[in-house]
């Protein structure tokens, strides 16, 4: 999971994206358990998705490009009121895609946050077509708006 997260999202060469090790993985359970879901086989996990609440205004600087993926993570504090959700990544082993898996997790996620939080809107920063269209799925089924940063 950690070469395939490499090969798609290239954090080492990009120092505004989140580079996710144990402390962020630790910090965002604190932000909500639902922040980080994996689905696993016996072998282990196959899936793995990756959620921030974060308020409106965060969203919106993030989306201006005010400031970077790394700076929404940080500005974000466990205990906050978040209105909006960050798409953040979705991995899937190859021999498990196209089955749902990181639909389901991501929305059982959200349905998570959501008990607490008013959620009002969705958004994401698309690295591959996939990943948009997993975006628009889960926005159609929750009802949520959804907002795109353009690269």
């Amino acid at each position: 999971m950690i070469r395939l997260a490499d090969e798609v999202f290239a954090v080492r060469t990009d120092p505004s994206q989140l580079n996710v090790d144990q402390n962020v993985l630790n910090r965002l359970k604190k932000i909500h358990p639902a922040c980080v879901t994996e689905y696993a086989v016996e072998d282990g996990p196959v899936a793995w998705i990756l959620i921030i609440p974060v308020s409106l205004e965060i969203m919106h600087r993030f989306l201006k490009k005010e400031i970077s993926e790394k700076e929404l993570f940080q500005l974000t504090h466990p205990g906050g009121e978040y209105q909006a959700i960050y798409l953040c990544s979705a991995l899937v082993l190859p021999e498990f895609r196209k089955k749902g898996i990181a639909k389901q997790l991501t929305l059982d996620a959200i349905a998570a946050i959501r008990e607490i939080h008013p959620v009002k809107a969705l958004f994401y920063w698309p690295f591959s077509s996939e990943g948009a269209l997993l975006a628009r799925s889960v926005a159609t089924s929750t009802g949520l708006d959804l907002f795109c940063r353009n690269s």
